[in-house]
């Protein structure tokens, strides 16, 4: 059934089925309808030789340029070729897709003044399968993506390239198989395509699905080391959380004692020590903080998805027109730097925790490196190495893009969001961090290999699922292939599922 879109209650639960699940999407009547009242007041105002900014006059710097009435129609053109500017790899079709979906989204708020039909074409382009190619770089997050949001509208116009059943061709070929005819551009149809920051929304959207899976999963991570280090299990007392009240922290301390029900460590038949290193006794606190840095920022993107990030902006209940920034990036940003510091915050607690699995001074009785032959064989080493190396990289790419501006166009564009650079070093650390995790995670199974007592559900659904992708590690054997091997089953979720199934949602709740 296809997703409704009217301007309000976009998610980005909602965001992954469409840019990821290929689902489809139309627009509410009422939608059509707002737009189509905003565009016959703009057309009005038109007539009566307003000036706007964007329709009758330049942009930017250029934005005191009065257009003549047959430049109008030529400068949206214009002003696609001259912003269709990035450079480099294409980006993936589902960081397109969720940018053609958030900006749809604004378009049927009825605020942007653009034609219904041409919003119609890229509802059409989404549903049929038509994504245009758009260079990974070139945005600033203010005005908006202009760059690759031009590259979608290139194609709109019937130029540029795109993706069709597999194959990349020129958007008019594109456009034409799917049954499709190229839209003309009229006054504001250019401009209202283009000026939001909707492709680094969406993939922030996207970046916020799965950050919240690999969190579930680094909390089973954790409960798999803890359960291998006979782990004191009185920080995950549920009770002390809620006493300092941090939801996240009372929300990760409840997952972990989810994923060792049944455990003879939790029911208290393993000897512990009286207190534990804080990699293993503050994950709550640390995990917690992770989940309430993505409660906001989800909080932020999704107003983002759903509000209206265009200029100028149009009222037509009250005939006005107002000019301003809400293409500004800095609001999505902002808390997204904090999602990326968040996931490397975590992953080091993750390395952490994997060192003293290996290291004999602290394993509580395994084998040095988790070697069946130490000294012949060096075990998973030089696993906690590769480890190391993907968490320094993470914490380089953790610098804050959000205060890095650098003004652009002749300084009327002083301040800009450099969101789309937070976007791509979060994609970044979130690859690094699957590589952490699962690491870790072959760490503990191994060391779980080692352990005779009761595992609790959760931590033998989970150690069932490394195991049937690497083995253990009785001989020395090249790593690389566990390696690799690891990082896709944690992008599945394959571990998440399982887990879940055997002891029910690790989000929340009882």
């Amino acid at each position: 059934m296809p997703l409704t879109i009217d301007g309000s209650g976009l998610t980005i639960e909602k965001v992954h089925s469409i840019a990821r699940g290929g689902g489809e999407v139309t627009l509410a009547p009422e939608a059509l309808a707002r737009m189509a009242d905003c565009r016959r007041m703009v057309e009005r105002k038109i007539e009566a030789g307003e000036v706007m900014y964007g329709i009758n006059t330049g942009i930017g710097e250029f934005s005191e340029t009065r257009l003549s009435d047959e430049e109008v129609l030529e400068f949206q053109r214009y002003l696609v070729y001259n912003h269709s500017a990035g450079i480099g790899e294409p980006a993936p079709i589902e960081h397109v897709r969720a940018a053609m979906l958030g900006r749809i989204n604004v378009h049927a708020r009825g605020h942007s003044a653009v034609r219904p039909e041409i919003t119609r074409l890229v509802v059409e382009m989404l549903n049929r399968g038509v994504t245009p190619l758009v260079c990974r770089k070139g945005s600033v997050g203010a005005c908006g993506d202009l760059a690759p949001m031009s590259m979608i509208a290139l194609v709109v116009m019937g130029e540029g390239d795109a993706w069709y059943d597999g194959e990349l061709l020129p958007g008019a070929e594109a456009l034409r198989r799917a049954g499709l005819e190229p839209a003309k551009l009229h006054a504001r149809d250019g401009l209202a395509m283009i000026n939001g920051s909707n492709f680094l929304n969406g993939m922030n959207a996207l970046m916020l699905y799965d950050t919240d899976r690999w969190l579930r999963q680094a909390e089973i991570a954790a409960a798999m080391s803890l359960e291998a280090l006979y782990a004191n299990m009185k920080p995950y007392d549920g009770r002390l959380h809620e006493l300092r009240g941090f939801r996240g922290a009372v929300r990760s301390a409840r997952a972990i004692r989810k994923c060792l029900e049944g455990s003879d460590l939790l029911a208290g038949r393993v000897k512990q020590k009286v207190q534990d290193a804080y990699s293993m006794r503050s994950t709550p606190q640390v995990i917690g903080a992770a989940h309430d840095a993505v409660a906001y920022a989800r909080s932020q993107v999704e107003t983002e998805l759903n509000g209206g990030g265009d200029n100028p902006i149009f009222l037509p209940e009250s005939d006005t027109v107002l000019t301003g920034a809400n293409f500004q990036g800095s609001p999505v940003s902002l808390p997204m730097e904090m999602v990326g510091t968040a996931v490397t915050m975590v992953s080091v607690l993750s390395e952490r925790r994997l060192n003293r699995l290996l290291n004999p001074a602290l394993s509580v009785g395994l084998p040095p490196f988790l070697a069946e032959k130490p000294g012949l064989f060096s075990g998973l080493m030089l696993s906690q190495y590769t480890a190391g190396m993907l968490a320094v990289e993470q914490r380089i790419l953790s610098t804050p893009a959000a205060c890095a501006s650098i003004p652009a166009a002749a300084d009327q564009e002083d301040f800009v969001s450099m969101g789309m650079n937070t976007a791509l070093k979060n994609e970044q650390i979130l690859e690094n961090a699957l590589g952490v995790l699962g690491i870790e995670m072959i760490a503990a199974a191994q060391a779980l290999d080692f352990r005779s007592h009761s595992f609790g559900r959760g931590v033998g659904a989970a150690l069932s699922v490394v195991r049937k992708h690497v083995e253990h590690l009785g001989e020395d054997r090249p790593l690389y292939p566990d390696h690799n091997r690891i990082v896709e089953v944690v992008r599945s979720g394959e571990i998440l599922d399982a887990v879940e199934s055997e002891v029910g949602s690790l989000s929340g709740g009882e």
